[in-house]
């Protein structure tokens, strides 16, 4: 058995880096007449799927080795024939590229860019495979599998190196991931969270000080040290990689900087800060946990709570102190002030906890009080964690007082709180940490509340930096999340997310304080005017976004400007908020429920983005709907807290994935959300008064315009109905749309969009 490969060399072009292969079951290709058009082939057999895929990626000295495996296996009653297609990556190391199936290692042959360009264009329209169009523009390799028996599995192994791209201080890795859903027998490649377990993605590189921590915008990450390796495997997220390795000089920091520039606005940029190899030295903590021990914390609650506590002195050091204080009725101490965290205090403070009850009611101003007097000693990072279940009780019960009250005697402590079940102000558990340059955080009921604080308190560890500021020359920062001064503790970075007015050569400078004295440094950045890629900026910075204004609004009341910014940004970036989103009915629920089929809201999944023009939930009746029970408002504003403080935290695209409830009729293509509506891939900020071009699937036309605007590729590759909106131009892909577009009209679209 012989295989035949074929390696098209396809003019490169600087965009998403697609990878990982698909099969096409033949007879599928042949070459068409130019400018004819070719009828679909239909293929004998199309049960050959792909089984699975694993990606490892080896970085030594800025040179990335892939190896790519991937198993095909024939599901179907008879002999199977079918093609592999491999995207080959910008910048791949062709000569050193091979091909190996069932151990025969294979080297390809390359033709013109022309000439690949061609017959890579009739892949696409003979097999009516949108996917395939994803790839236009980059390398292809192809091999003929033949033949595959009922049952049988096949491997492939290809194996390529590339140079890591430096992104500041930074190496950068882009990698598509895609993942497979067999439609009609056909395999295509998808983004469905639901199939990533097929796919896995391992990179492993030295652990040496001149490379820093792996952070990436669109993933989360699990790293391991094996010897003197570090194993990065990526978790969560879609099929967009994009990885950042900070490369360290000496005791030297690493900044790295991706922008977002659409053109006629200002632009995004993601900003992060790795701390030093070498690190300054730790600056000790003073830590105070405050318990509510009131009758509703009672059972499980009171239990968590304890353990909680012992798990947050269990990180304290010799240079830390650490104060406890338990309130119900009436608020009670461990110690008189705070004590040195030895052994024997530490031992000592395990047992109080352990001796606390639950009863009583709940005073929390009292608490914060205790927790907050007398002044913070120089030198010293005062951080408090704050838990509670309830509504304030007893002692002052107005929660602006409250609020305001600690604001003033707060000095420089950060505030961490946490909010146990709907049965408390929310509003005031998120104000106590947004203004304590903390975080807040939301337990519900059947959450654990000792594995809420433990996390955090893990992080609390060993403070390097503290009052971050960041500033810029050449350009301006402005609506910067973090907004206000932050800190930064060991094994962690620090990123900002913000947009910037003005472009060109500019320095990005980090201020802050450290044990040692105080610390500057800076890096010099081209941001550019306008520009297409890391579009997934913008929504990261839109989600912080949002998470911040709706604090804002839960403080002061909102505004009409407030409102108005949500639901914009809730619109034009695809996130749910309380101005935009769109229903799921479970099953078997009416459809008309809106407009008085009797089903309550809490019955339905709420998910996604799709509004009407003025705002109202799209398919919703206009009259309000009825007044909701006290529980369900309280209930209501502890998950809109909780929505709120994740957005705020939300530092890459699988923490905004997450937030989002999955649904088979929704699609991301970067910072776009479509909806499948009739048939039709719909982007869900759809402006219905806008001028709208239709173009047919798979024509001249089609090809073009993804040629003029390149960021059309990862759309139209959604299906042959689709319909995306630019700044003053939609474009719709339909089977009735036009074949051709002139030069001029070319332009006009590219000049709209």
């Amino acid at each position: 058995m012989r295989s035949v490969v074929s390696l098209f060399a396809l003019a490169l072009i600087p965009t998403l880096l697609p990878a990982q292969g698909t099969v096409i079951p033949r007879p599928c290709i042949r070459v068409c007449p130019v400018n004819a058009r070719c009828a679909p082939c239909r293929p004998i057999n199309p049960s050959v799927v792909k089984q699975s895929s694993q990606v490892r990626a080896q970085l030594n000295d800025r040179v990335v080795r892939y190896e790519v495996t991937e198993v095909f296996v024939n599901r179907g009653s008879g002999i199977g024939e079918a093609d592999y297609v491999f995207p080959l990556p910008k910048g791949a190391a062709f000569q050193d590229l091979k091909l190996s199936i069932d151990g025969e290692m294979v080297a390809g042959e390359t033709m013109s860019a022309d000439r690949a360009r061609s017959i890579y264009e009739q892949i696409v329209r003979q097999q009516r495979d949108p996917a395939l169009v994803e790839w236009m523009g980059h390398g292809m390799l192809r091999a003929r599998i033949f033949p595959i028996a009922p049952g049988e599995e096949k491997k492939v192994v290809v194996r390529f190196q590339m140079v890591a791209e430096r992104e500041g201080d930074a190496l950068r890795l882009d990698y598509f991931q895609g993942t497979q859903t067999v439609i009609e027998g056909v395999e295509r490649l998808a983004s469905r969270r639901s199939d990533m377990a097929r796919s896995s993605f391992t990179l492993t590189y030295p652990d040496d000080r001149t490379l820093g921590n792996a952070y990436s915008p669109t993933h989360s990450l699990n790293v391991v040290r094996r010897g003197n390796q570090r194993e990065v495997r990526l978790t969560g997220g879609t099929g967009e990689i994009t990885l950042l390795i900070p490369v360290r000089r000496t005791n030297e920091p690493a900044i790295s900087v991706l922008s977002y520039a659409p053109r006629s606005e200002d632009g995004f940029a993601l900003i992060t800060l790795s701390p030093p190899a070498i690190a300054p030295r730790a600056t000790p903590r003073d830590v105070t946990l405050v318990l509510d021990v009131s009758g509703s914390m009672s059972g499980v609650k009171i239990k968590q709570a304890r353990a909680a506590g012992k798990q947050l002195l269990a990180t304290l050091d010799a240079s830390d102190r650490f104060r406890l204080i338990d309130f119900s009725t009436d608020v009670r101490t461990f110690r008189d002030e705070f004590v040195r965290a030895t052994p024997a205090n530490i031992a000592a403070g395990s047992r109080y906890l352990e001796s606390l009850d639950a009863s009583g009611s709940t005073n929390i101003s009292g608490a914060l009080d205790a927790a907050l007097e007398g002044d913070a000693p120089d030198g010293r990072l005062g951080l408090v964690l704050f838990v509670t279940d309830g509504e304030p009780t007893i002692g002052e019960r107005n929660p602006d007082a409250i609020a305001a009250r600690v604001s003033r005697l707060r000095r420089d402590r950060r505030i961490f709180s946490f909010g146990v079940g709907a049965d408390l102000n929310a509003a005031l558990v998120e104000r106590l940490a947004v203004e304590g340059r903390g975080t807040a955080h939301f337990v519900r009921p059947e959450e654990s509340v000792e594995r809420a604080v433990s996390i955090v308190a893990s992080r609390l560890t060993s403070p390097v930096i503290t009052d971050v500021r960041v500033r810029a020359d050449g350009v301006r920062l402005i609506k910067r999340h973090p907004s206000d001064a932050a800190d930064i503790f060991a094994g962690q970075d620090y990123v900002l997310l913000t947009r910037y007015s003005g472009s060109g050569a500019s320095t990005i400078r980090f201020e802050g304080r450290t044990a040692s004295g105080p610390v500057s440094w800076s890096t010099r950045v081209a941001l550019p005017s306008s520009s297409r890629e890391n579009s997934f900026v913008a929504r990261l910075w839109a989600t912080q976004r949002v998470g911040y204004l709706s604090a804002e609004k839960r403080k002061n009341g909102g505004s009409r400007e407030i409102d108005a910014e949500i639901r914009e940004l809730g619109e034009k970036y695809s996130i749910p908020t309380e101005f935009t989103s769109y229903l799921v009915l479970e099953p078997g629920m009416r459809r008309d429920f809106a407009t008085g089929g009797g089903a309550q809201l809490n019955d339905v999944v709420v998910t996604g983005v799709a509004t009407q023009a003025d705002g109202r939930v799209a398919g919703a009746a206009a009259a309000p709907p009825p007044a909701a029970s006290a529980p369900a408002r309280a209930n209501a504003a502890f998950e809109s807290a909780r929505t709120a403080a994740k957005q705020r935290s939300a530092t890459n695209m699988a923490a905004v994935d997450e937030m989002a409830a999955s649904s088979a009729d929704t699609r991301r293509v970067g910072s776009r959300t479509f909806v499948l509506r009739n048939g039709v891939w719909t982007e869900a900020r759809r402006v219905e008064s806008m001028k709208i071009v239709k173009v047919q699937a798979f024509s001249a036309a089609y090809f073009e315009l993804m040629e003029t605007i390149p960021e059309l590729r990862e759309v139209f590759a959604l299906g042959d109905r689709v319909h995306v909106t630019g700044r003053e131009i939609a474009i719709e892909i339909t089977s009735d749309g036009s074949q051709s577009l002139t030069d001029s009209e070319l332009a006009s679209i590219k000049a709209r969009w």
